[in-house]
């Protein structure tokens, strides 16, 4: 992925224990060109945060396959609200890496989320608790970044009978992110110009539309030639293929459940790569 600046120095989280009631079924198993949507969202944020990604799940979710390395853990309090999720992860990634002080909160439904947007919400974080962005007319409390120290605060708040994240903003410093500010970042603005990484799922209409938009497009080089390809994920592209240039990716061919995004730069594995 060339021009967000690599991995921040952070955490990434994904909510994955929603009822998906409108939905019909749950969403964490769809299938998104490939992948299930759960596994997508983990590995776009593993391409974003350099610490951990964690998983907080219904206690008892069956999960479909989710990337090496993810680490899972129970809603405490289900069908409270969000913030003991939030909670839990934080506290997760506070033990296990307290070199990452913060974290980046998705939601499974993100289908369209951009590594480039996770990395802009965790530079604007800054000396702030939490980076809220507010985006196509709404606060995106699961698409924001929190401070781990936040854990403390949660769970008292969990303790009181208080799931909702509002909760949480009244006793916290809030960097109310609007689109203007997200999009002056010109990496951010060139890769995801519309804000699409905040397109969530929750209808069978919502996500029959999703899937109908274009595929990401994708320079594919074998040898000295380059083609315009267009993939969700890298099984979706018919060759092995490694990262290429500064793309952020596992040495080696890619899974094929890898997902692919706007701006990506794939090689055919094996092929001689030009000098």
């Amino acid at each position: 992925m060339r021009g967000y600046g690599g991995r921040r120095p952070g955490a990434g989280i994904v909510l994955a224990g929603g009822r998906s009631s409108r939905m019909g079924s749950p969403k964490a198993g769809l299938d998104w060109h490939g992948a299930a949507l759960l596994t997508r969202t983990v590995a776009v944020l593993g391409r974003a945060v350099a610490g951990p990604v964690v998983v907080v799940r219904a206690a008892g979710q069956a999960l479909p396959a989710l990337p090496p390395g993810t680490e899972v853990f129970d809603d405490p309090v289900p069908d409270l609200g969000p913030l003991p999720a939030i909670g839990v992860g934080l506290a997760a990634v506070a033990a296990a890496s307290p070199g990452h002080p913060a974290a980046f909160v998705a939601s499974t439904d993100l289908p369209l989320l951009h590594p480039a947007f996770a990395a802009r919400v965790l530079d604007l974080l800054r000396g702030h608790d939490v980076a809220l962005p507010v985006a196509h007319g709404h606060h995106q409390p699961l698409a924001a970044a929190y401070r781990t120290a936040l854990a403390a605060p949660i769970a008292e708040l969990t303790a009181a009978g208080q799931g909702r994240p509002p909760s949480l903003f009244t006793r916290s410093d809030v960097h109310r992110v609007g689109e203007q500010t997200l999009r002056s970042d010109p990496v951010l603005a060139r890769l995801d110009p519309r804000l699409d990484s905040l397109t969530n799922v929750n209808t069978p209409a919502e996500y029959a539309a999703a899937r109908a938009r274009p595929l990401p497009a994708v320079k594919l080089h074998d040898g000295d030639r380059v083609r315009t390809a267009r993939a969700a994920t890298a099984g979706q592209l018919g060759v092995p293929v490694t990262a290429y240039g500064e793309m952020i990716g596992p040495d080696g061919p890619l899974p094929s459940w890898f997902p692919i995004v706007t701006g990506d730069e794939v090689a055919v594995h094996g092929a001689r790569r030009p000098h």
